[in-house]
Parts: C-alpha cells; sequence; structure tokens
C-alpha cells in the first residue's frame, strides 16, 4: 500500500477519514465541554494524519509499537509535556471507546504513557504585574474610577477591566467567564453562577471591584456592545460580554484583553492560577479552593499547595538574616 497524503484522504463529516469513526467518537463524549471536545477531535486528527504518511489508513492496522512511535514523534516536535500528556490521553480513551463499542478486538493504547518530564509549576502574577493589568495607579486608586469617558476606546476598557476582575478576582477559568450570561449574575449577593467542565455548575464569590465594575458595565457601557449584536448562532445579548462585533466574547478574545493590558507577555489562565495561590498564602483551607475553582478532584487544587511552598522559601531566604 502506497503512502497516502492528508488531503487525498477520504472525509468524513467531522473531517476524518471514515474507518476511524471520529464522528461517533465525538458524539460519546457527552458532559464535556466544546472546548475539550475540540481538544480531542485536534489531537486525533493529528493520530490520523501521521498513520496516514506511514500508509496506515484504518485504527484495525494501529498497534503499541506504532503508537510509541507516535509518542515519540511528538516529543520530538518539541511539544511541552503537558501536550504530549494530553494527547496521549485522547489516543488512550479512543481506542478504549472503540474496544467497548465493538469497533475493534484489541486496545494497542493499554499500555501507552507519556515520557517523563519536568512539571512547570504554574506563574504567580507579582504586585506590579496585577497592578497594571488592574489599571491601578501607583497611588493605589483605580485609572478607571477617575476616567469616565464615552468613546469608543473608554468602553472597551470599562468593559476590559471588569474581565480582568473577574479572572484574578474570581479565580474564572477563561471558558467559564465567555459563558456568563446577565441572569447569572447576582450583584446585590455578590455572587456569579458559572458552567465549568464536565457541566458543573458552581456559585463564586464577586470582589468588590468586580461588583463596581460590573454595575457600571451593565448600566451605561455594555449598552454600546448591544446595539451592535449582528446575525449568527453567537449573537444572543444576553452574554455578559461581547465584543466589538457585537458577537460573544471568545476565549481568543480574552487573550487579546490580558496582551494589550500586560506589561509583559501573560497568559490569562496566569490570573486564575494566582487567584488560587493568593488564597492560600492568606490561609485559605485546600477544600474551599477546590470549591472556589471548581476542581472535581482535590489532588488538581494540591499542586497549588506547591506554589504557595515556593513562594514561601522565597520569601524566607530573602527576609531571614540565617537563610
Amino acid at each position: 500500500m502506497g503512502a497516502v497524503a492528508p488531503d487525498e484522504i477520504e472525509l468524513d463529516p467531522e473531517g476524518t477519514p471514515d474507518p476511524w469513526a471520529l464522528s461517533d467518537f465525538l458524539r460519546s463524549l457527552t458532559g464535556l465541554s466544546e472546548a475539550t471536545r475540540r481538544a480531542y477531535r485536534t489531537d486525533l486528527r493529528l493520530l490520523v494524519e501521521w498513520c496516514a504518511r506511514g500508509s496506515i489508513d484504518d485504527p484495525d492496522l494501529v498497534t503499541d509499537r506504532v503508537l510509541r512511535r507516535f509518542v515519540a514523534y511528538l516529543a520530538a516536535r518539541g511539544y511541552a509535556s503537558k501536550t504530549v500528556a494530553r494527547r496521549i490521553s485522547s489516543v488512550r480513551r479512543y481506542f478504549a471507546w472503540r474496544l467497548r463499542s465493538g469497533r475493534g478486538g484489541l486496545d494497542p493504547a493499554l499500555g501507552l504513557s507519556a515520557p517523563g518530564g519536568e512539571s512547570r509549576l504554574p506563574r504567580v502574577l507579582r504586585p506590579d504585574e496585577l497592578d497594571h493589568l488592574l489599571g491601578v495607579d501607583t497611588d493605589g486608586t483605580a485609572a478607571d474610577d477617575t476616567a469616565a469617558g464615552h468613546t469608543a476606546a473608554d468602553v472597551t476598557a470599562a468593559r476590559d477591566t471588569v474581565v480582568v476582575e473577574l479572572l484574578y478576582g474570581s479565580g474564572l477559568r477563561v471558558a467559564e467567564l465567555c459563558g456568563v450570561r446577565t441572569p447569572d449574575l447576582d450583584l446585590e449577593g455578590g455572587w456569579v453562577r458559572v458552567m465549568g467542565k464536565g457541566s458543573r455548575e458552581r456559585r463564586v464569590p464577586l470582589s468588590p471591584p468586580s461588583v463596581a465594575g460590573l454595575r457600571r458595565w451593565l448600566e451605561s457601557d455594555r449598552r454600546d456592545f448591544v446595539d451592535r449584536v449582528t446575525g449568527g448562532v453567537d449573537a444572543d445579548p444576553t452574554f455578559l460580554f461581547l465584543n466589538r462585533r457585537g458577537r460573544v466574547m471568545t476565549p481568543r478574545d480574552v487573550r487579546r484583553v490580558v496582551d494589550r493590558r500586560a506589561a509583559e507577555p501573560t497568559h490569562p489562565h496566569a490570573l486564575r492560577h494566582t487567584f488560587a495561590t493568593h488564597l492560600l498564602d492568606g490561609g485559605a483551607d485546600l477544600r474551599s479552593v477546590q470549591e472556589l475553582l471548581g476542581h472535581a478532584d482535590l489532588g488538581t487544587t494540591q499542586l497549588y499547595t506547591h506554589v504557595s511552598r515556593e513562594r514561601l522559601r522565597a520569601v524566607y531566604e530573602q527576609t531571614h538574616p540565617r537563610a
């Protein structure tokens, strides 16, 4: 059998070779967010295209040796260890599904594991970085408190300030923030309802600056964005945050917000890391932080205890005369 280029493969409605039945697999992933489903689709299409270059056009031809070579390929391409681990997890889940659904007699991914490597601790933002993102002046006042303009730039800045406040003040995931609708807010009580991973709903407290910013956003500035709502499935004015085209704000839009406001390159998720670490540094118990972050597994939250220990070690070494 000759090599088949990925663009010559007959595709099913999901854009993947029919023998792999990825459309059926993706439909089986109930209870997952759309972002997670997209990640599975991306990871598995990468495997399909890599196999096609090696003349493997059917998953029944995939062996454990083939998958080990695929893992080696991922490592050689320089992907981060976390990305490699996620892609291997997608492959394992796919082949386990094939076995359960009677589409394969063996599971070649049964013993597949990611190569070892150092895990990177989340980056915690410095106070000056946070001030810059939040628009806090050197005297500690919020820049937006002293300027109440209504130009397009002013309105966008007001929205961006609330976005950053929610990412840090409430520790929301970017996808959760983009999914918030106006009925999800309880400004009197200081809460917001969000839909987390696995369609798990939770209520998260709002910081006083977030409440103040949201009141202003809802009462005046947001109207300018709602007036721009255009046609399309995502043009829903009940969503809290819209972009300048009147469409629902996307994770890419949020990344642009952080890029515009950050003094140095910063990923939006660093604000969530900082939220959790600051809670633990302030004495919050692990179970409470788990609930606030929406982690299903306490082990995920425990990562932040390592971050806090690193921060305490740094403070000790910088300030104690015997350090």
